[in-house]
């Protein structure tokens, strides 16, 4: 059965994003070593979740840059945007799903196309969260706070989670890699 990860980059103070969706506070340069270890999170994914506003930027900034690396996971991989609003993807290798998000990821996982990958945006994130949906989360953490913003986790929701492993990298950004007790 592949695995649904959750990859996403959060500020210490556990926001993805400010409270009006800003993402101003992502200024820290990837290093190599970051860099190595996204992608190797990717190396066996076939599919991909978006939720639609991330999928707006995401995918045609993917598009724009064939030779950028990873790109062409990013660009070849299956990807469904999760939307209560589409009806038809505007975007090439791209669909929409539309139905109930448990019965959607179940559908994936029970496919043979490879692991899964979630990247975001805020809702789905707490959506999958919440939804006890997801096998590892991978929270990129950048050495930056900015005391309100869109959570991460839903809010009083409850969730265990196990330390898989504590990577730090050279940029000064760290990957929490956590796997939900079950």
């Amino acid at each position: 059965m592949p695995t649904f990860t959750l990859q996403t980059q959060v500020t210490a103070d556990g926001f993805m994003a400010g409270p009006d969706g800003e993402m101003d506070w992502l200024t820290t340069d990837w290093s190599e070593d970051l860099t190595r270890y996204v992608s190797a999170l990717t190396e066996s994914v076939g599919t991909i979740v978006l939720g639609r506003a991330l999928a707006e930027g995401f995918i045609p900034t993917w598009a724009s840059m064939p030779d950028a690396p990873g790109a062409e996971t990013m660009n070849n991989s299956r990807r469904v945007v999760i939307s209560r609003t589409l009806t038809e993807s505007p975007w090439d290798n791209a669909e929409i799903a539309d139905g109930d998000l448990t019965e959607v990821i179940n559908d994936l996982k029970a496919g043979d196309g490879g692991d899964i990958i979630a990247y975001g945006g805020g809702s789905l994130v707490r959506s999958l969260i919440g939804a006890g949906l997801l096998d590892d989360l991978h929270l990129l953490v950048n050495p930056t706070a900015i005391g309100a913003g869109m959570a991460v986790f839903p809010a009083g929701h409850h969730t265990d989670l196990t330390v898989v492993g504590v990577h730090p990298f050279e940029c000064g950004v760290t990957a929490m890699h956590y796997r939900p007790v079950r």
